[in-house]
């Protein structure tokens, strides 16, 4: 098993690899497409603006490695900046194109009384089963912190939904893919538990 976990200049990387740490599962953190081309399984975490991260993403050559790893079958977990990147686009400083695994768009939440960005603890509720969320109940808490979230074409990928002035998808699931607007380094046990989840999927 080799957890390799994207440095593309922005993210929550140290957190991130502690989340492996504490649930058992050594990573990596890297931004060598080779290092990402030889990966069992692939992270891509991240904080920021869509379009900063995309560039920087392309600047180090290194938006092919993560496509072709997620058409060959590897295991990838998006986080935050690495879930929504996987949409068609966003609309984060104009209209962005994203690496399109995922047919959809991602918007501003509207200002109808709510703060944003959407930062705390909420919940999930489970829309579908799926190894990646094995022993997490409906309901859990996790930790969330965006003021964008995408609007999915195909409800199929949505594995759970969260509640913020609008009912969002708050992570997608399909095959060896997961990707979660929450953080789960930063969720305490049900986030550890996501992470373990995560690494004990086979390619």
């Amino acid at each position: 098993m080799k957890i390799v976990i994207v440095d593309y200049g922005s993210g929550n990387l140290r957190s991130v690899q502690r989340g492996f740490d504490r649930a058992g599962y050594f990573s990596t953190i890297s931004n060598r497409p080779a290092d990402i081309a030889d990966a069992s399984h692939l992270v891509v975490p991240g904080v920021g603006a869509f379009p900063d991260c995309m560039k920087q993403l392309d600047a180090l050559h290194l938006l092919t490695p993560i496509t072709e790893a997620i058409k060959t079958g590897k295991p990838y977990l998006g986080i935050c900046l690495g879930f929504q990147i996987l949409f068609s686009e966003g609309e984060e400083f104009g209209c962005h194109p994203g690496l399109n695994i995922i047919p959809g768009k991602v918007v501003r939440f509207p200002k109808q009384g709510m703060k944003v960005p959407h930062m705390g603890w909420n919940q999930i509720q489970i829309e579908k089963k799926n190894p990646f969320l094995e022993g997490i109940p409906d309901g859990s808490y996790f930790y969330f912190v965006h003021s964008y979230y995408p609007l999915v074409d195909e409800t199929a990928w949505v594995a759970t939904t969260t509640e913020h002035g609008v009912r969002f998808p708050s992570s997608i699931a399909r095959d060896h893919i997961f990707a979660c607007q929450f953080h789960p380094e930063k969720s305490q046990q049900m986030g550890i538990r996501l992470l373990s989840n995560f690494a004990k999927m086979k390619g």
